[in-house]
């Protein structure tokens, strides 16, 4: 009995081949155009009708197995060996186990000694993984690692292991994914679902931070307006230092600092003094903090993963705008991770394009607006550790077809049925300045049950509507008005009193669940609020007044990033009153903790009070 073959899925098989061939194959065997099958010490054969001939044997895989149609990959003919097989046969019985159960031998004699050490060198540096343990309703383990998905689809078979990741990286990531179920076994992380570290050492990484904590301390004190070519410069040493010591996440925000320091003396409004304020504690929560290394130094590996045949689902797109350039970013679900295809298109002088201008310019082989509400299946993508996407833009490579219905069929990781749950979840993370620097961290797709009011607030041009989950928990969809997108509010309205699902990023506010939308399903399709055609028809007011405390530590920021822009050296009394009058105004709100810090920060403004102030501030800000 061939258990691998019984324990092949549709979805398994659509994975190995795709959806149309195992339709088309199981269409075939309805009609009574099945194979005959025979089996020749141990090897499963068939031979069809028109004379194809086709041979699995055992522990080879469907892209190993031979054809005589002479199709280059898994044909159908493969496929409706199998099914036939399958209904010969019955189902196999589901019983639990696990890929750490593969030994090193078993994949040394698959994979060869040099795949294994090529992955023994990333095992060492240790990487972040999800691992999905597999069930009777899904038996297929799966392991989610920086740069590709990899799918174990038979019990103990690696003939059968699945990756998105293009051939000449495949072998390595198994090995890995293996590994990582290994040392989960060990370390007797059972749950279905588990994120942890895998390999790594132990040893304190922040050392190879001193240079680059030093020239921020020296940018903090002298101040970021005083700047030259010559330290920016020296910045990009030290990142590239990072780079080789594989602390990738602070050499992003390194690369960051000096790219601010760059649009401030070409007058760019790109620069923000509170941005780079931000990066300049960043670099220091980093180094201090006692996380796990990938997450909080990123030691995993950086470069881009070139993509077998990937299926890409259109979670809708958002617009960024500056006077000199329009930002695109596109969000799209692979499994269980969403990935971002970011694009820049610069401005001309006097030219001022909506969102909606932008929606036909082209972007991977498709204009903007279908490739923000399509289904993408490419053989010419690369995924980057960062979760950024190129897709390939040839036709014979990458196809773009209506959404559909995808969204109802996309993983529980990535969709949002109960609000409760999403907000434990939100909670349970650690502070952004540590948190990995992958894109659309926080984006899910939301499940509406109900859309309980929409209101809109004229001051703050700010559209609201209060949702709800099957269980009555609720959210709010709250999106504010601007400029280069003038009817995303308007269309945001028109689409959610029938819509089914909302894409987004989750944030907490005031204790509630807020979602940042960027597309809504509804029965009739799609919506895009960013690319939404016409004007605005919402009236305008005046703006509300902020909450005390929103007002106060917003203030207290402020006040940090003016210091860290004029120098600490150079502090004039009035910023440092206006330290001690912020101090006193968050500590009658009850934040004595940020208020004393803020306080020895305005007494004796150094680098080693600036920085637990200001990091104290951004967490504040974040969970308020």
């Amino acid at each position: 009995m061939r258990a691998d073959l019984l324990a092949l899925t549709a979805d398994a098989l659509a994975s190995l081949a795709n959806r149309g061939l195992v339709k088309r194959a199981t269409k075939e065997l309805d009609a009574g155009a099945g194979p005959v099958l025979g089996v020749e010490g141990g090897t499963v054969t068939g031979r069809f009708a028109d004379g194809v001939e086709v041979a699995l044997p055992p522990g080879a895989g469907l892209d190993r197995a031979s054809c005589t149609c002479g199709a280059a990959g898994v044909c159908r003919h493969r496929v409706a060996v199998v099914l036939a097989y399958q209904r010969e046969h019955g189902e196999a019985a589901f019983s639990p186990w696990s890929p750490g159960a593969i030994t090193d031998d078993r994949l040394r004699d698959l994979l060869g000694d040099r795949v294994l050490t090529a992955a023994r060198r990333v095992h060492r540096a240790g990487l972040p993984v999800r691992l999905t343990r597999p069930t009777a309703a899904d038996p297929v383990a799966t392991a989610e690692l920086p740069s590709c998905t990899v799918r174990f689809l038979v019990p103990g078979e690696l003939g059968y292991v699945h990756t998105d990741a293009a051939a000449a990286g495949r072998d390595q990531w198994a090995a890995l994914a293996v590994w990582a179920f290994r040392e989960a076994d060990e370390r007797g992380l059972t749950d279905d679902v588990v994120r942890f570290d895998v390999g790594g050492s132990a040893d304190d990484a922040a050392g190879g931070m001193d240079a680059v904590l030093g020239l921020a301390d020296v940018l903090l004190l002298d101040g970021a307006a005083t700047a030259n070519p010559v330290f920016e410069a020296a910045l990009d040493r030290a990142r590239a230092d990072l780079v080789t010591a594989r602390l990738h996440w602070p050499a992003l925000a390194v690369e960051e600092l000096a790219g601010a320091l760059r649009a401030y003396r070409a007058r760019s409004a790109h620069h923000d003094p509170a941005h780079v304020a931000g990066l300049l504690t960043e670099l220091h929560a980093r180094a201090r903090a006692t996380g796990p290394r990938s997450q909080v130094l990123g030691t995993e590996e950086a470069a881009e993963t070139p993509l077998r045949r990937v299926r890409l689902t259109a979670l809708g797109c958002r617009v960024h705008a500056t006077a000199e350039d329009r930002t695109v970013e596109v969000f799209f679900a692979d499994g269980g991770t969403v990935l971002v295809r970011r694009h820049h298109w610069p401005v001309g002088e006097g030219e001022r394009p909506t969102g909606h201008d932008l929606a036909g310019r082209r972007l991977s082989g498709a204009s903007l607006a279908d490739l923000a509400a399509s289904t993408v299946v490419s053989e010419s993508a690369t995924r980057s550790a960062g979760r950024l996407v190129r897709v390939g833009a040839r036709a014979s490579t990458t196809s773009v077809t209506p959404l559909g219905r995808s969204w109802e069929s996309l993983p529980d990781s990535l969709v949002v049925r109960d609000l409760t749950a999403a907000g434990d979840e939100w909670d349970a993370l650690p502070p952004r300045v540590v948190r990995p620097r992958v894109a659309a961290e926080l984006v899910r797709v939301v499940r509406v049950a109900g859309v309980e009011r929409i209101a809109y607030h004229p001051g703050a041009q700010r559209l609201d509507a209060l949702v709800t989950d099957g269980a009555g928990a609720t959210a709010t969809i709250s999106a504010t008005h601007r400029p280069h997108c003038p009817a995303a509010l308007d269309a945001l309205a028109g689409a959610l009193p029938t819509a089914t699902h909302v894409s987004g990023e989750l944030r907490r506010f005031r204790g509630g669940l807020v979602i940042d939308p960027i597309a809504v399903l509804t029965p009739t399709g799609l919506v895009v609020p960013d690319l939404a055609t016409g004007a605005t028809s919402l009236r305008t007011g005046e703006p509300p007044t902020p909450d005390p405390l929103t007002s106060t530590v917003d203030s207290a920021l402020a006040v940090c990033a003016e210091a860290a822009h004029r120098g600490l050296r150079h502090l004039a009394p009035p910023l440092r009153d206006r330290a001690r009058a912020t101090a006193d105004a968050l500590r009658r709100l009850g934040l004595r903790t940020a208020a004393d810090l803020l306080t020895a920060f305005a007494d004796d403004p150094t680098p080693a009070t600036w920085h637990p102030a200001h990091l104290r501030l951004m967490i504040t800000a974040e969970r308020r």
